[in-house]
């Protein structure tokens, strides 16, 4: 059975439906001038869609990984803990606090592999440290 064209491909620009012709790209209002949410819609040649590249898009910069650690200690250690762990590299700010957990520690690591390691290998090898919980911070 023979197949009428090429199913990738509609060369006829009278047969594409209509939400090919929306142009979304400037986030600025539709043809009813309500407000659009800035996310363009992917034309003919993808222009109006931004694509990731990690080789253009890291290129001369330098990203890291921010993460708060919640730490619960062994009773009464909890301003040891925040002592040793502000000597550790990669621990922007650590804080003895009060509630569930009794230090929280802000650190900044080079990835998040860099950011487990810094965590398993040297905040929880700190004594008195009970239990770790990680948050890595996200930007949304």
């Amino acid at each position: 059975m023979e197949r009428g064209g090429d199913l990738g491909r509609d060369d006829d620009p009278a047969s594409r439906d209509a939400a090919h012709d929306v142009d979304l790209g400037d986030g600025a209002a539709d043809e009813d001038g309500e407000a659009t949410s800035g996310v363009g819609a992917v034309g003919e040649a993808g222009s109006a869609l931004h694509r990731y590249d990690p080789d253009t898009e890291t290129r001369g910069t330098r990203m890291s990984i921010t993460a708060y650690v919640l730490i619960q200690t062994e009773v009464g250690k909890a301003v040891r803990v925040a002592e040793a762990v502000r000597g550790i590299s990669g621990v922007v700010a650590a804080d003895d606090v009060t509630g569930p957990y009794d230090v929280i520690v802000r650190t900044e690591a080079p990835s998040l592999d860099d950011l487990g390691r810094l965590v398993v290998s040297q905040i929880q090898a700190v004594e008195g440290i009970t239990r770790t919980f990680t948050c890595p911070v996200v930007n949304l």
